[in-house]
């Protein structure tokens, strides 16, 4: 009976250190990478605000509808607002996919355009842990607004669909979304994160098209106003 006792108890014993230990996994996933990330958005945005107020800034936008390169991996270039997540929605866009790049805002894959440039202005970002910009992207509809700030420039796109698709769906982020031959004519945007929102299963795509673009010294678009 003493040997049953003892491994009882270590087997209790056992059980409640792994628990332990998943919930302070959990409690890094979902407390500890946000706040991280959420110091991290806040010293890239600083950062572009630097660069904004010198000379040769990065962030530049093409007019000829080129393909531009940003080659400075993690930093930030622009700022994302979606009004449909709350007026103060505003997350800084950092070149680069990779998980580092990710924990630092919304990552631009770096072989899309560039804001308004002709073809695929193409992002994704986290849905849960490490800052999350995406956790309600599901919540975006169809004529939703998504103003792109850069430097010298407001970008507002306007949303046109929706879709569910695979990982391995990488057409979704070509020129011409599931028209990988087709000559781009038209300056789109495309919103990618994981699906559902606690996995990565599957990818939720948010499309749309460039409606207006209008200089930063004309003022904060309609879309982005208080009284809008």
């Amino acid at each position: 009976m003493s040997a049953v006792r003892t491994a009882t108890r270590s087997v209790g014993e056992l059980l409640v250190t792994a628990g332990l230990v998943l919930l302070l996994f959990v409690s890094y996933q979902l407390v500890w990478t946000n706040f991280e990330a959420n110091r991290a958005q806040d010293g890239v945005s600083d950062q572009i605000r630097d660069d904004w107020q010198r000379p040769a800034a990065s962030g530049r936008t093409g007019e000829t509808g080129e393909v531009g390169r940003l080659t400075d991996f993690g930093k930030g270039f622009a700022f994302m607002h979606i009004p449909r997540l709350g007026r103060s929605y505003s997350v800084p866009v950092v070149e680069g996919v990779a998980l580092d790049d990710l924990a630092k805002g919304i990552g631009h894959y770096p072989k899309t355009v560039l804001p308004g440039e002709v073809g695929n202005f193409a992002v994704a970002g986290h849905r849960a842990t490490h800052g999350e910009p995406f956790a309600y992207l599901d919540e975006v509809r169809k004529g939703d607004a998504v103003v792109v700030e850069t430097q010298e420039e407001w970008f507002v796109y306007v949303i046109d669909r929706t879709r569910i698709v695979q990982p391995t769906d990488t057409w979704v982020i070509a020129p011409v979304p599931g028209r990988p031959d087709a000559v781009p004519t038209e300056r789109l945007i495309t919103l990618t994160t994981c699906n559902p929102r606690w996995a990565s299963t599957e990818r939720l795509i948010v499309w749309g098209h460039l409606e207006s673009r209008r200089s930063k010294a004309a003022g904060r678009p309609a879309e982005l106003r208080a009284d809008a």
